[in-house]
This record gives structure tokens, C-alpha cells and sequence, in this order.
């Protein structure tokens, strides 16, 4: 059972001001690899406070998907917080998402999303709109259970 933490970083959203459609996405979509969405959060674009969740979770969960925050506004500031906390990237897996997400649109260009690991959680962050939430997970969300894997000590053989 792979544990996860879902959070969602939108301004709107965290007063109350907008419905958070992606974070409830992403853990119906894990559903699939048979993880289990532990914590649920939607936070305020805060970069302190972005970091403070993702160590504090960092050692209660496998995985850290971030939604929102990635984009060019003042205010998006998720990969930032991810890269200040992170102990190595994993650079593959933003680098996928973007180009997977190129072959539909040219703005998938102007993505910042990180993906790394902090001690023995992997940490993803992923766009904020539901659309591109669903398209970016459905592409990576096979690799997912084999880097847990990895990330937890599996020594067996590995393609990368």
C-alpha cells in the first residue's frame, strides 16, 4: 500500500473562494495503483508554508503529490518550496510530463514542475487545472509504485 499526501496550493481555494477539482482527482486516480490518500490539504501559495507541509509529510507518507503553483504568476511558487526541500531530484518525471503534455499543447512549455525525493518520500508536483492534472498523472502513474519501490531500498534489478 503505497500512502499518500495530496496538496493543493491555490489562493481562491484555500479561502474558500473557489471548489478544489484537482486534489479530489488526484486521489480517485491513485485508486488505480492501490494508494491510499492519508492527508488532504489545500494551502494557500505560501512558499514557507508549501515547505513546512512537504517535510512534515515527507515522513508520514510514500508519496507528495502537489496540485497548483507551478505555473509564471508572482504567486506560484510550488517548485521553489519543493526544490529548497527535496534531498535530489528525480528530474525524469517532470521532463515526461512535459513533453507528453507538448504533444497536446505548446503552454506545457511554460510548466515548472519538480519531482524529487526527501527521505524516503517521493514529492510530484503537478499542474492545477483538472484537465492537465488528469492528462500528467495518467502518464506517469505506472512509474509510481516501482520508485516507491526504489525509494523504500528494493535492490532487484532496475531499467534506469
Amino acid at each position: 500500500m503505497i500512502t499518500v499526501a495530496v496538496l493543493t496550493m491555490s489562493d481562491k481555494a484555500s479561502k474558500g473562494e473557489r471548489q478544489d477539482l484537482s486534489g479530489p482527482m488526484i486521489g480517485d486516480m491513485l485508486k488505480v495503483i492501490g494508494a491510499e490518500v492519508k492527508y488532504y490539504e489545500v494551502l494557500s501559495d505560501d512558499k514557507e508554508i508549501i515547505k513546512e507541509k512537504l517535510s512534515k509529510y515527507s515522513s508520514e507518507v510514500d508519496l507528495i503529490l502537489t496540485t497548483g503553483g507551478t505555473g509564471l504568476s508572482p504567486r506560484d511558487v510550488t517548485p521553489e518550496a519543493t526544490l529548497e526541500v527535496i534531498d535530489r531530484q528525480v528530474p525524469g518525471i517532470a521532463e515526461a510530463m512535459r513533453a507528453e503534455g507538448l504533444k497536446k499543447t505548446n503552454r506545457s512549455m511554460l510548466s515548472r514542475a519538480v519531482a524529487g525525493v526527501k527521505g524516503r518520500s517521493l514529492i510530484i508536483n503537478l499542474p492545477g487545472s483538472p484537465k492537465a492534472v488528469k492528462e500528467n498523472l495518467s502518464f506517469i502513474l505506472g512509474a509510481i509504485p516501482h520508485a516507491i519501490e526504489k525509494i523504500k531500498g528494493d535492490t532487484s534489478e532496475c531499467a534506469a
